[in-house]
């Protein structure tokens, strides 16, 4: 069953329609007019128009070709006399769904209604579908909240009254600690939960690019917008919208996203016609929000908007007792996707997962998972496989597991080193290869000394700050892959949106190039 909005200026005949349709189990608004029909479409947004051909002032299709302006895809159905068939062929060549000829049966109309309704559900459907086919939200959709240790049981115990409700929450939490799942999993046990879920990354976007995905934008707009375009708010209309990153929002549209939360309407790029917003919004952000406030670079209006309902979500630190859980899940997941046995952690390689720090939170859980599965020769995976890929300060785990030093995998002859660590990048910087020997990289600043074992280590004099070595060893990096963004993110072992906020931060602080 669907709303549908019925337009005549007789009112017997508009009455009548719409006790039809009510009948039928549709929610049924009315309109005398087409100009009162529009203001019901941008209010109430119905999913299909039934309206008259012959009116006075404004005909039906010249309200065929308004609707058009305002949504390129809604189901319009005509009823006509007899004497006006062409006319309604012909709005059926502009754009028309269908039409009756009157006199017709509740049965006729209904009928077209329906498929009006189915056909605007799959035109919905598949952009909501398109819309989400983004490596994240695919990715995210691969697992579910796994862990049953205290950490897990309280956030669950929170997210519960959280996911019942309608309103606003903002989920916090470093990267990797699964702040997305924790989205998908309120939308799944929301009222909302057969709407749509849509998710955006605010940080992978440009400011123009952004507002026109998540308005929407019509056609002309701008160069290129050589069609009306749904942004998010319209596709996720019933339903929940993620907006990933809110930090990264530039501040002329955070003002309009702040509209959006208060007074739930918004107007697409290039049009003045308000359009109502029911949709949840959901936001997630690895900064510290209130102190982004104070140093000016986010709204205290939105900030509080968006905080009516907090969550955090715990590091992987914070919960080892899901190491073993987590584990197991992600290479159950490895094993269905690549079709062999499952393969499993021995009693020390466990051991070390479980004594590991993991600074990349799940997200490096995940990853050392499948890498563990793919490169294992047997069905157990080793400690003496993963002890080398476990970055541990001096004494931690990965170096008690490989004699005090952290090793690295060995590369072809003729490749360069590989950098998996911020102490590659920064031995790379320096000129020191990963196998030892030492390269022609100045040292005034940062020294290489042997710690006994024949690998280098880093200690630095004071000349520079540890964000300076870090921002200098992310540029050679990126210098040494020629600016390609996802080989240096996997050799230096981060995210390529965790490199791409840190390069967008520095660029702002005019502190690297500006064509990185």
């Amino acid at each position: 069953m669907g709303k549908v909005l019925v337009v005549d200026d007789k009112e017997l005949m508009r009455d009548s329609v719409a006790a039809i349709l009510s009948r039928k189990g549709h929610a049924v608004v009315t309109a005398p007019d087409a100009r009162a029909a529009l203001a019901r479409i941008a209010d109430k947004r119905p999913e299909c128009v039934v309206t008259d051909l012959q009116m006075p002032g404004m005909n039906g299709l010249e309200l065929l070709e308004e609707i058009r302006k305002i949504d390129a895809e809604l189901p319009v159905v005509f009823m006509t006399a007899f004497g006006s068939v062409e006319t309604a062929v012909d709005a059926m060549r502009k754009g028309a769904f269908d039409y009756v000829t009157k006199p017709f049966s509740g049965d006729e109309l209904a009928i077209s209604v329906e498929r009006g309704l189915e056909h605007a559900r799959l035109l919905r459907e598949n952009q909501v579908l398109r819309a989400n086919a983004t490596p994240q939200t695919r990715r995210a959709q691969t697992h579910r909240m796994i862990g049953s240790g205290a950490a897990m049981e309280e956030l669950r115990a929170k997210l519960a009254p959280i996911s019942g409700s309608h309103g606003t929450v903002l989920i916090t939490g470093e990267s990797g600690t699964g702040k997305e799942v924790a989205a998908r999993f309120i939308h799944e046990n929301s009222p909302r939960a057969s709407g749509p879920f849509l998710a955006i990354n605010c940080a992978a976007l440009s400011s123009a690019l952004l507002e026109s995905e998540l308005f929407g934008h019509e056609k002309g707009a701008f160069t290129g917008a050589d069609r009306l375009r749904k942004g998010r708010f319209e596709l996720a209309d019933g339903g929940t919208l993620l907006l990933d990153e809110i930090s990264e929002i530039p501040p002329d549209l955070q003002a309009k996203l702040l509209r959006v939360l208060q007074e739930k309407s918004f107007e697409r790029v290039g049009s003045s016609v308000s359009q109502k917003a029911d949709v949840r919004i959901l936001a997630t952000t690895n900064r510290d929000l209130a102190k982004e406030v104070d140093a000016g670079r986010f709204r205290g209006d939105l900030f509080f908007r968006l905080n009516v309902l907090p969550i955090r979500m715990p590091a992987l630190r914070e919960r080892l007792s899901d190491v073993t859980e987590l584990a197991e899940h992600f290479l159950g997941l490895v094993a269905d996707r690549e079709g062999g046995r499952r393969k499993r952690l021995a009693k020390d390689a466990l051991g070390l997962f479980e004594a590991y720090t993991w600074p990349g939170n799940v997200r490096e859980l995940q990853n050392l998972c499948e890498r563990a599965a793919v490169l294992a020769s047997s069905e157990t995976i080793s400690a003496e496989l993963v002890a080398p890929w476990l970055v541990a300060p001096t004494g931690g785990a990965s170096a008690a597991a490989s004699g005090g030093v952290v090793t690295r995998l060995a590369r072809p002859m003729g490749e360069p080193p590989m950098i998996e660590t911020f102490a590659d990048a920064a031995n790379a910087l320096i000129g020191v290869g990963s196998n030892g020997g030492s390269g022609n990289g100045s040292t005034a600043a940062i020294a290489s000394v042997g710690d006994g074992t024949g690998l280098p280590s880093l200690v630095c004099d004071g000349d520079l700050t540890l964000d300076e070595i870090e921002r200098r060893s992310i540029v050679a990096t990126l210098e040494r892959f020629r600016g390609h963004r996802q080989k240096s993110a996997k050799a230096l072992g981060i995210g390529v949106r965790t490199l791409g906020l840190k390069l967008k931060k520095w660029k702002d602080e005019s502190l690297v190039p500006a064509e990185l």
